[in-house]
């Protein structure tokens, strides 16, 4: 099946997110690639999705997984060709699944030829004018520039080498060293980012998620960030000159046929500001992390709804909804503890989890968002139910998030170890039978009981809670994009209506609640204690009969 025209596919889609590097490995070398999620492709029609997005599949050093690009018109060798990633959009689409690409126009990979050229043109050249190269201050130039502070720990400036050995200038970068910032200011830059979306939307890719949407464009004066800096005076975040770029961007997707749609990743506590970019001449959608970040709590969570809801009204843009993705820890582990909500800045090695409470949340949760108005965005894994793996080999770890905060932050790799698919020892088929090499990060012995194969066919599974929350999601005209309203209930109880014939109820609190009256259920995350709703709980009521008019949304 091929997806119809329908230019708001992007509304209400159901959008999953593949890691490539540990969906499926089909050439044995333990390093998940292209023609692995080729293989799995059914498994993803029957899912219930209607996208794929890729993180970075492109020609990497892999020094941040990908996010450090070396050349964006070629696929990294471990992941396959060029001609793969074309076969699989192409055949993705023949299953009625279209595909997303990252894109990081923040920075690029030290190994980029533009930086590599840059480097051994020296100071004062034109290629070092697409970054930003400095000299130091102090008598030597030994101080960096400014005192940012790196969004992975630690300095934002590397000096550099000059041809005879001595120090030469810095350059900045908001991430790792290896992923040296552009400068945006230059046209070079903008017109070779606008070049690198035409390559893509020319092989018939959907949509383009945009990394660290929010922090191209730098004050070129490069001040210290101020203490309370007022909106649009940041010189690092949310500038009023990125709108421009994404301006030109929409203007360049909405020249193909069909919506090719952008989707920013932008973290901004401002609402007002957050919206600005989803005006109908910038981008379609951005993530929401502030649902994702909340804690398993009534209040908490209702107020997130309701201002990412608010902050979308304006634009008329739709709300995203995202529980995890490759950098946070996965809901199964966040939810079982005692502090269920999720912060970089206080993730810690040895934190405490009950994970059979944390399970039962994650599945509560599944269903909550699936109901909730807009767009939902599954990361891979999170429908087998896996959990955070917390005790990898030291040594085996890659995060720079891990290594440059010296240790304290565990990092990101426990929510990337490779999927279970079928077999009762590692790596359960995530590789071909007989393969030499183990995936790339261990598989706990214990996923024997979370692969696709050991799940696929049980009813209490989170596998099958999955399917069929995407399935009724699909069916039921007043789901995916649309209108909300709440309905009173008990503390610690969020209940609200989607269209004529369908309500949401989740169970915060620590006690059993009645249900409002219902026709029947359509889906329940948990079984019911005497026709009462047990604590951490989510229910799917059908309310009255639809319409026989009533076609399903897709």
């Amino acid at each position: 099946m091929v997806p119809n025209d329908d230019p708001l596919w992007w509304r209400s889609a159901v959008i999953y997110q593949v890691y490539t590097r540990s969906f499926a490995d089909a050439n044995g070398d333990g390093t998940g690639d292209l023609a692995g999620v080729r293989s799995r492709l059914g498994y993803l029609r029957d899912l219930g999705v209607d996208a794929l997005w890729f993180t970075p599949w492109y020609a990497s050093p892999l020094a941040d997984g990908g996010y450090d690009v070396s050349d964006y018109r070629q696929i990294h060798p471990a992941f396959g060709t060029l001609a793969d990633a074309e076969a699989l959009i192409s055949e993705a689409l023949a299953y009625g699944i279209r595909t997303i690409i990252d894109v990081v126009p923040n920075h690029i990979s030290d190994r980029h030829p533009w930086f590599q050229q840059a480097l051994a043109a020296g100071p004062g050249s034109p290629e070092r004018e697409r970054f930003w190269f400095r000299p130091g201050g102090g008598a030597n130039g030994e101080s960096m520039p400014n005192n940012w502070v790196s969004n992975f720990s630690g300095d934002t400036w590397t000096r550099t080498t000059n041809p005879d050995g001595t120090p030469g200038e810095w350059y900045l970068h908001l991430f790792a060293p290896e992923q040296p910032d552009l400068n945006w200011n230059h046209p070079d830059v903008r017109r070779e980012h606008e070049e690198i979306l035409k390559f893509w939307f020319d092989r018939g890719v959907a949509g383009v998620r945009i990394d660290s949407a929010a922090l191209l464009v730098k004050d070129a004066a490069l001040p210290e960030v101020p203490e309370n800096p007022g909106p649009g005076e940041h010189p690092n975040t949310d500038r009023d000159e990125l709108h421009d770029i994404y301006r030109s961007w929409r203007r360049l997707a909405d020249s193909y046929p069909g919506t090719r749609m952008l989707v920013g990743e932008i973290w901004l506590p401002d609402i007002e500001r957050f919206a600005k970019y989803l005006r109908p001449d910038e981008l379609h959608t951005a993530f929401n992390f502030d649902f994702l970040a909340r804690p398993w709590d009534a209040a908490e969570l209702r107020a997130s709804i309701d201002a990412t809801l608010a902050a979308h009204a304006p634009v008329g843009a739709p709300s995203t909804w995202v529980l995890s993705n490759h950098d946070v820890t996965r809901p199964v582990t966040r939810y079982g503890r005692a502090d269920s909500s999720f912060a970089f800045a206080t993730k810690r090695a040895g934190t405490p989890t009950n994970l059979e409470t944390g399970r039962r949340r994650a599945r509560a949760a599944a269903l909550l968002t699936a109901a909730l108005p807009g767009s939902l965005y599954i990361y891979q894994g999170d429908e087998l139910g896996l959990p955070e793996v917390e005790n990898l080999p030291a040594e085996l770890l890659q995060d720079p998030m891990h290594f440059r905060s010296g240790g304290v932050d565990p990092g990101r790799d426990g929510c990337r170890v490779p999927l279970p698919w079928r077999g009762t020892t590692p790596p359960f088929g995530f590789s071909p039978a007989g393969a030499s090499a183990a995936p790339w990060l261990p598989q706990p012995a214990e996923w024997a009981a979370l692969s696709v194969q050991a799940q696929q066919s049980d009813p209490s599974s989170m596998l099958w809670l999955y399917r069929e929350a995407l399935r009724v999601r699909r069916q039921q005209p007043g789901l995916g994009d649309g209108p909300l309203a709440w309905i009173s209930g008990p503390d610690g109880v969020l209940a609200f209506a989607r269209g004529t014939a369908f309500v949401n109820v989740t169970n915060l609190s620590e006690r059993d609640v009645a249900l409002p009256e219902h026709l029947s259920i359509l889906l329940s995350s948990a079984p019911l204690h005497d026709g009462m709703l047990p604590p951490d709980s989510t229910v799917w009521l059908r309310t009255q009969h639809e319409p026989p008019e009533n076609a399903p949304r897709h």
